[in-house]
């Protein structure tokens, strides 16, 4: 078989030598393929005119301003032209609003200062080429949080300006720092920024603001600011040349907008509610259900809720001492009066749009929003009005009495500080207040909104234990309502938002934005640890979370250590909130509770510092022999203080020391975090 194979294959090739290797149609197909080539290579292009040779050119300066970095600010100086940047650290939005108001002053002082500036947006490692910039200056509006601590928009540029070592010679500044008095570290951040930006080589132009919230904040900042330029015209030679200048920030503009393209209240995303995504925080809050509320107080003419809120599918986590935001709606009563007041229809689509073409922060609020919105969810409407608004507020007054009480008020006089500090803080007039007063004063709504500050979240202590309670979110909080002395009666804006949250079995479920900040105010992390709790009224709330916490353990059949707390309120019968729950504790031998009920004994009215007094020894014997905890809730104007002293004597008294080193012992617990504080004026 193999031979017959191979002689075929043998006749086959021979007859293939003596066949033609092309036919007549492959030489055709060939010759129409070669021609194609020829064509596509050398003559597509010959009938369509030809476009001009390219012109050479070198690089030359364009005339626009290139578009700066996002968060490069020295990048948007040098595009601007600016030569100011005002940075601010805010928690509430007091320094934030300052920060502005020196921005828009500058320019009336024939400077220009970029739009008030969020270190966290910024690279702040940027600041030691501040000094590139001619006639250059940095100013600091730097609000102090809590114990001592940065502002949540600052904390980073405070641990790096603290940990490294930048050369900042050159660099011009000058720091304004809001505060309280009422608490320890009064300041403390304002004067860490004026210190150490000196350390680094900067130069101080005018020595350090401070401002005490628990006296005058407004006062002292203008008393700063009336300082501030002159000092800045005589560091760089320049001569005072005040101009009138629009103040005006924001340009309205109406968008023709389907209502879906429309803000309705939430913080960053535009409905953001309707799909909800995490992670939740500040700017993306979760709208969490309200699952339970119920009235605490038995008795007498004041309300305090017991609210839970379900935070099932957040992904939210917390322990127990740390606080959850609430971001409240302002009463529809007074939202609807300002549309009465100066014949607004309020649910007017606008957008508030900033004239500052460099700032990051293109609108006040998020926009687009109806008037209603804003009014409703992102300004507020219920504080005190700082002089600068009212300023404003004259340029739209028509009644000559009217306009020049507004002026003065204003003005920098002994007089216009007196007239306004009564006027306006002791007899608590809100912007609304005064629009209803000087009924000649008609101001454009849109001014309106933009003179408002940011209607800002709410803290509370949070009431529970993740260990017990790990998908809900326990709140406690009085109902706040009062009359001022012009016979007004004032609500509370959270507290008369949340009131109104009450489950019906008839109703839709109601939600809350929130989202959770994560405190110091912690538990020992040895159960066996003792620990003694300071909390009258409302203050008793984070220890309602200790409680549950330490009991669940002990019933795990753990040891546990001494859990001791101090809880005042007026009556046992009206206002002794958790007491069911607190028996429970005590009867499973958990809890050891002081009660002081200021009420019941017209004669005499017992406080719980009566009480630290009275167990001054046991006290002493916790904190110095078996290394335990002390914490505090509530007032910090009064009641913490008043704590924190007799802390003190205790010490001195049955330790033996010195009032020196009383003072050097309790400092060491809050260094050790043994003496911690969660307090509020």
């Amino acid at each position: 078989m193999d031979e017959v194979a191979a002689g075929t294959g043998d006749a086959a090739a021979m007859a293939a030598a003596s066949t033609p290797m092309f036919g007549v149609l492959d030489i055709v197909l060939l010759a129409g393929m070669a021609g194609f080539g020829i064509y596509w290579v050398y003559f597509r292009n010959s009938s369509k005119p030809q476009s001009p040779p390219t012109k050479g050119y070198t690089m030359q300066p364009t005339l626009v301003a290139p578009k700066a970095n996002d968060s490069s600010f020295i990048a948007k100086m040098k595009a601007s032209g600016k030569n100011i940047v005002v940075f601010y650290g805010s928690q509430t939005g007091t320094a934030e609003e300052f920060a502005l108001r020196l921005v828009k002053e500058a320019a009336r002082y024939g400077m220009k200062a970029l739009y008030p500036a969020d270190p966290e947006e910024c690279e702040m490692e940027e600041l030691s080429k501040l000094s590139e910039i001619n006639n250059s200056l940095v100013i600091f509006c730097m609000a102090t949080y809590g114990e001592g601590d940065p502002t949540d928009n600052a904390s980073a540029f405070y641990e790096w300006l603290k940990s490294e070592e930048p050369d900042l010679t050159g660099v011009n500044y000058a720091v304004f720092g809001l505060g309280n008095k009422t608490y320890e570290h009064f300041n403390s951040m304002g004067k860490f920024f004026d210190k150490r930006l000196e350390e680094l080589g900067a130069t101080r132009v005018v020595e350090a603001g401070v401002g005490d919230d628990d006296g005058n904040m407004e006062e002292d900042f203008l008393t700063w600011k009336d300082t501030l330029w002159p000092a800045v015209l005589d560091f760089f030679g320049l001569e005072m040349n005040l101009q009138e200048i629009s103040m005006r920030q924001y340009r309205l503009e109406i968008p023709d907008v389907p209502s879906e393209k429309l803000f309705i209240g939430e913080i960053a995303r535009l409905r953001a509610y309707q799909t909800q995504r995490p992670p939740f925080d500040a700017k993306n809050p979760f709208l969490a259900q309200v699952t339970a509320w119920r009235e605490l107080h038995k008795g007498g003419d004041r309300s305090c809720m017991h609210i839970e809120l379900d935070i099932s599918n957040s992904k939210l986590r917390y322990d127990a001492g740390d606080h959850v935001a609430v971001y409240p709606v302002n009463d529809p009563v007074l939202v609807s009066r300002f549309g009465e007041l100066l014949s607004v229809d309020l649910d007017t689509s606008i957008s508030l749009v900033n004239i500052d073409d460099q700032s990051t922060k293109k609108h006040p609020f998020p926009c687009p929003c109806t008037y209603r919105t804003a009014l409703s969810h992102y300004l507020d409407i219920t504080s005190n009005p700082r002089t600068h608004v009212l300023k404003e507020l004259a340029e739209h007054t028509t009644n000559f009495e009217e306009k020049q009480k507004l002026l003065m008020m204003a003005s920098s006089s002994l007089e216009g500080k007196e007239l306004y500090h009564q006027w306006v803080l002791q007899d608590n007039r809100s912007l609304l207040h005064i629009l209803e007063d000087l009924r000649s004063c008609k101001p454009s709504l849109d001014l309106v909104c933009e003179l408002l500050t940011r209607l800002q979240s709410r803290y509370y202590s949070i009431s529970s234990s993740s260990k017990l309670h790990p998908e809900t979110v326990h709140i406690t909080a009085v109902l706040l309502k009062y009359t001022t002395p012009t016979g007004r009666i004032n609500k509370g804006v959270a507290t008369t938002w949340l009131a109104s949250k009450k489950p019906q079995p008839d109703q839709p479920p109601h939600h809350v934005p929130i989202f959770i900040r994560k405190s110091q105010f912690r538990l020992p992390a040895r159960h066996q640890t003792p620990i003694i709790m300071i909390g009258p009224g409302t203050g008793v709330a984070p220890f309602r979370g200790f409680v549950q916490e330490r009991l669940k353990v002990k019933r795990e059949g753990k040891p546990v250590g001494d859990t001791v707390l101090f809880f005042g309120c007026r009556k046992k019968t009206e206002d002794f909130i958790y007491e069911e729950e607190f028996d429970e504790s005590i009867q499973e031998g958990l809890l050891t509770l002081h009660t002081a009920f200021s009420r019941e004994q017209p004669e005499k009215k017992v406080y719980v510092t009566h009480l630290l007094k009275e167990q001054g020894e046991y006290i002493w014997r916790i904190i110095s022999e078996e290394s335990g905890h002390i914490y505090v809730c509530g007032d910090a104007r009064n009641m913490a203080r008043d704590v924190h002293d007799i802390i003190v004597d205790i010490c001195s008294k049955f330790g033996k020391l010195s009032s020196s080193e009383a003072h050097a012992f309790v400092k060491k617990l809050e260094t050790q975090r043994r003496y911690s504080a969660d307090v509020w004026s």
